[in-house]
Order: C-alpha cells, then structure tokens, then sequence
C-alpha cells in the first residue's frame, strides 16, 4: 500500500506539473547532518520532485527513479579532518562554552570555503542548470545564501536543531534570554538569576563576534565568488522559509514567526527487522537490552582508561545484554554480556521492545530516535547541544546525565540502576513519545507542503515579519529610550532653570538700618 500511495503521489505530480527541481545545500562533513539532509532529499523524491544534493557524503543505495542526483563535496571531510587531526573530542567537555564562539566562526569559514571552491560545486554553479528553490542548511555557513539569488530562487533555511541564536535573526525571530537558554549552555528554560546573567552574557559575546567578525568573514567569502550576489548588507536574499528540525515533544515552547515550522522526527522511519545476528541477541535478552552508542563524531576509545574501565565494570555487572556501539575491532577486558559493533542500526534496535535503556552522548538525532521510541536514556554529554539536550531530557523525567569526569563504576551502577527500576522514567519516555507521534500530518509531509508553499506564493513574501525591516537599535527601542530620555532630561532641567529663577527674583532685599 506505501508503494502504491508513493507511485500515486508521483504520477499525479507529474501530471498536474508540480515537480519542482530542488536544491538541498548540507555541507557540514558529519554524517549525522548527512542523514538528515539525505532524508529531507529522499523524501522531496518520493514526493514527486527532482532533488540535487550537495554533501561531503553520498548516499550507498540512492533512488533509482533518475530524480535524485548527487554533487559529492570530494575533500571536505578531511579538509576539516586535518584542522582537528590533535583534537581529543573527550577533551572538549572541559573548555568554557564562550571558547565554542570563535571556535565555531573558524569552523563555520572552513566549512564555507571548501564549499565554495570545491571543484564538484564550482561545476554545478556554473553549469546551466536552473532550481525552483534552494534548501540550504544553516550551520555557520551565511555565505551560502548567495545561491538564492544566483538562481533566483527562493530560499529555505533547515536548521539542524530547534530555533537558535543561528536562524533567529534570519527571519526576525524573538527569542529572549530570560527563559530561552543558548545551545552551548546546560541550563533549561528555568534558570535561576546567575544562569539568567550568564545567559545574557553568552547572548551578547555572540552576537557582537557574528555581527563583527563572523559576518565580515562570510560577506567576503561570497562576494568573492558571487560578486552580482552581495550588496553592503552582505547576501542579497530573503529567507522564505525556516524549517526546523524540532518538536514540542523534544524541546521546550518558544515563540515562532510564521515561516518558521517544526519537521523535528521526520528522518526517523518505520522500524526494519534486524540482522539475524542482532534478532536473536536481543530475543534471547530475557532480562532486556542496554544500547550503548557516543553517535557518529565520538569515538569511544578516545575517552581515557579510567572512564572505559568505569564503563566495562559497571556493565560487566548487569544481567542485561549490552550492545555498545566501539570504534575499534576489539574491545580489551569486553565483559560477556557485551556485544561491539562499529555500526548499528540504532533506529531499528530502539524499536526493539527488550531495550530497556540507551546510554548515549545527547546528540538531537539519537535524543529524538530514543523520545520517538519510548526508550529512556543515560546521557553522557561532551560538547555542543548535547549538554543542554541531557539537561532537557533530566527536567522532562525520561532520563539521568552524568558528565564524562564524574564516570565511575559506582555512580554509574546507581544511575542505570535507578533508569532500570524506576518505571517513572519509562513512562515518562513513553509519555514524550504519545506526543511526537500524536500528529495531524507527518513531519516530512509537512516539510514538502511548506516548500512547495513558498514555491506556489513567490516566496511567501506575506510571511514575513516588519522585525527584519528594522535596524537593531529600533529593534530594541533604544532610539525610542534615548528621545524619552532626551525629553526628560529637557523638561527637568527647564524646570530646575525656571524654580532657580522664581526663587532668586522673590529673594527680599536686604536694606540697611539707619541709626
């Protein structure tokens, strides 16, 4: 029936001439951001459109149906291999989150500029081929919006996580730093008086580094290779759509302008039988299943020898079956119950109903999987989101977090002890999951609609909010402040002239006695 509502859906697009020729831009080289940019890709397919991706990565079994192609970014994943070739990832756990700013406006120009001189991408640009609408995926990477109006195109902006200090400003969204922690911090949305301040420090630090040192950087870079493209405000287009890849089931309520839309779920598919070897591991598991995976950036024998013997110790002692995701063929000290692979098919193994726990590094990718399975989890979060997404997942009661310095045999025992036996937790995970799944549409529906939304309206130009007309001093009223101030001040010191006058002119004079 899925394939028959599939060739229905592309027939009648074909028919009706509403195929539309994509372009979906994913150019950081980490496979969790291939992922969802392949299954954004995949899914415009299936929904009848002609689909060009650009990524570091290529897809093994791409559609066969000649409407999928793809530009393969050839060096980009080493290029920025090699800026981080003497970098421990562990490591990063430890360094101030303010360090992540200028750390990421590197990274950010790396990425960009690989991008815009690879060979692969040069030819596409200059080839002859036209899009209706270009997808573009917003990770440090502002430069890129250039390709909107080389094609003249409307533009859509996916954001890798939910709506941040990266996408906000890009369609005039509001996001005050009362109660709307930034993605470097571990804070949740009630934050006490010191994370407030520390809050509105971060929100300050990065933008004066994006608005005086990022920006200049990336205006230069597409000015250089898009010259027609760039004006003294930097790229000249208009971001039509901000798809986001979010949900209320994962993050906290936060304000939306109207283009913006949560898609959050929608690289998550219909879970698949597992490989005959991992069937019968985990059948067998009459005790249940522990799945252990540090996602795709981490390798876990990089962590240092107390945190692994920590680790082998503590699951060594379970009557649960482990699976643990390992980076290498071998695994010393392995305890029996504990199965290495370096690849798993986590979607499909969360699906499975002996998992009772996943012990994960908090990526979004793996914190939606596990909410979309009703799987609880074990967060040991090391850089980036996944310290705020632990902290998430603690507040919402579907998890526990414990920092990579604080891993011991015992306080990792009492942790997964507690995830195991208090069935709050579960429920909780559970109770997360009746909410992602309890959806009028399907979240890669909904992304299509919107595309082709923007597409059918010229860009959707009624969409946007009057926030974006204005500059950041009127944006903040600070124009507003300083006249009521100036008027203020005026008046008071009209009155402190005219008081000082009255009082000196009704002074009796002083008139000498005669004798």
């Amino acid at each position: 029936m899925k394939i028959l509502y599939h060739i229905t859906v592309l027939l009648q697009a074909l028919c009706l001439g509403n195929s539309l020729k994509i372009l979906v831009v994913f150019p950081l080289p980490g496979p969790s951001h291939f992922i969802l940019g392949n299954s954004l890709a995949r899914g415009l397919v299936e929904a009848g459109h002609e689909v060009t991706i650009v990524s570091p990565f290529e897809d093994k079994n791409p559609p066969k149906n000649g409407r999928y192609t793809s530009v393969k970014l050839e060096g980009a994943k080493e290029a920025i291999e090699s800026t981080n070739e003497n970098i421990n990832m562990f490591d990063l756990v430890n360094v101030n989150p303010f360090t992540f700013i200028p750390f990421m406006n590197f990274m950010g120009n790396v990425i960009t500029n690989t991008t815009l001189t690879n060979a692969n991408f040069k030819k596409l640009i200059n080839s002859d081929q036209k899009f209706d609408v270009v997808v573009i995926e917003q990770f440090k990477n502002d430069a890129l919006r250039v390709l909107a109006c080389h094609y003249q195109a409307p533009l859509v902006i996916i954001s890798s996580m939910g709506a941040n200090s990266w996408v906000n400003s890009l369609v005039g969204n509001p996001a005050p730093p009362s109660y709307i922690p930034d993605l470097y911090l571990s804070y949740t949305r009630n934050m006490n008086l010191w994370q407030r301040s520390v809050n509105l420090l971060m929100y300050l630090t990065k933008e004066i580094s994006h608005r005086f040192f990022f920006t200049p950087a990336q205006n230069e870079l597409a000015k250089k290779h898009f010259p027609k493209c760039v004006d003294e405000n930097g790229p000249i287009a208009n971001v039509s759509l901000l798809l986001l890849n979010s949900h209320e089931s994962i993050d906290d309520p936060v304000p939306y302008v109207p283009n913006m839309v949560n898609i959050g779920g929608y690289h998550v598919n219909p879970p698949k039988s597992l490989p005959k070897d991992l069937q019968e591991f985990c059948d067998n598991a009459t005790d249940g299943v522990i799945y252990f995976s540090m996602g795709s950036n981490l390798k876990p024998s990089d962590m240092n020898q107390e945190s692994k013997q920590a680790l082998l110790s503590a699951l060594g002692k379970l009557k649960q079956k482990v699976l643990w995701k390992w980076d290498e063929d071998h695994l010393p000290g392995k305890p029996e119950n504990v199965k290495i692979g370096k690849w798993f098919p986590q979607q499909d193994i969360l699906a499975h109903p002996n998992v009772k726990l996943f012990i994960t590094h908090g990526g979004l990718l793996s914190t939606t999987e596990t909410i979309y399975h009703g799987v609880p989890i074990l967060a040991i979060p090391v850089f980036g989101d996944q310290k705020m997404n632990a902290a998430k997942a603690v507040a919402a009661g579907y998890g526990l977090s414990l920092s990579i310095n604080e891993l011991s045999e015992e306080n990792l025992s009492n942790s997964i002890n507690e995830l195991l036996n208090n069935s709050k937790y579960r429920d909780n995970a559970k109770r997360r999951s009746a909410i992602m799944h309890d959806r009028k549409v399907k979240p890669m529906d909904l992304a299509t609609y919107w595309i082709e939304f923007v597409v059918r309206h010229k860009g959707a130009p009624h969409l946007r909010v009057a926030a974006l007309d204005l500059t950041w001093y009127q944006y903040f009223l600070v124009d507003i402040v300083l006249l009521v101030g100036a008027v203020v001040a005026s008046l008071m010191l009209a009155s402190y002239l005219i008081l000082k006058k009255l009082c000196c002119s009704k002074k009796p004079s002083r008139k000498m006695k005669k004798n």
